[in-house]
């Protein structure tokens, strides 16, 4: 019997090999992610920086308007506060969603490298969303509090949390909508109409406590909830009652987006430039 030591030639050969594997499969992914941004927003005037830079205009202009022709509180919640974590984790969710339309179409030219796949090319659009997203969230956030506008967060750790599951099941549904796409074009006239008929069910003018118990019972089951009442747990501390269980939005993304991976083979043949 073989046993699997530190100290065994093998184990250490398998190492060497699997960080050989990482290195490059880092660089590639880093590569096509530079290669999109200058594909995207060229090398003139903000360039790359329009990653975060568009978000960010936009989630300052929901802000102003709201803040504009809505109370100064609902519900005993700051309306900045309220558009805040409500339009950016939406934000996170359009553009995560959207980059899975046509996104192996828009990349077979590169897979020819013999260390590019289909899935390399879905991550590059994915990561360069999430990392934009991400980063202007930070900036708004953290721009609003240096200015008073808003209070400090009470749990960093929740919010992170919320937003990396909004990440997963945002990612879940895009390579669902890459297959879709690739199977049938005219699903893609489908996509914005998803979108908005799920904008008011998924939970980004709402906490569950200002629901009817009856509505309660029914937005439970929505996975995006969840991870907004994470993120507004974590921003407003026990001031306000939420409802959220980590595991559902979980569950939900990584379901989806193991079904997607599952029928890519199905669409190969039927991806052309």
């Amino acid at each position: 019997m073989l046993r699997l030591s530190v100290g065994n030639p093998k184990f250490k050969s398998t190492i060497r090999h699997f960080t050989a594997a990482l290195r490059i499969q880092a660089r590639c992914l880093y590569a096509l992610m530079i290669r999109q941004m200058m594909l995207r927003y060229g090398r003139d005037n903000l360039g790359f920086l329009w990653v975060f830079v568009e978000p960010m205009l936009l989630c300052t202009g929901v802000m102003i308007i709201w803040s504009l022709i809505r109370d100064s509180y609902e519900h005993g919640i700051g309306i900045i506060q309220m558009a805040l974590t409500g339009y950016m984790p939406l934000t996170l969710w359009r553009h995560l969603t959207n980059s899975g339309v046509f996104v192996f179409r828009a990349s077979i030219n590169l897979l020819y490298h013999p260390y590019v796949s289909l899935l390399d090319a879905f991550f590059t659009r994915i990561a360069l969303e999430f990392v934009g997203t991400t980063a202007a969230f930070v900036l708004v956030a953290g721009t609003l509090m240096a200015t008073g506008l808003i209070d400090p967060p009470e749990d960093l750790g929740l919010i992170a949390a919320g937003w990396m599951l909004m990440g997963l099941l945002s990612t879940g549904v895009a390579i669902l909508i890459s297959v879709l796409t690739e199977s049938s074009e005219i699903s893609e006239r489908f996509i914005p109409v998803f979108q908005y008929l799920a904008l008011p069910l998924c939970g980004c003018f709402y906490l569950v406590d200002w629901l009817p118990t009856y509505a309660q019972k029914m937005a439970w089951f929505i996975p995006t909830v969840h991870c907004y009442e994470m993120i507004r747990a974590g921003f407003f501390g026990n001031s306000v009652e939420t409802y959220y269980d980590a595991w559902y939005p979980a569950a939900w993304g990584f379901g989806l987006f193991a079904l997607g991976v599952g029928l890519i083979e199905n669409v190969r043949d039927r991806i052309h430039a």
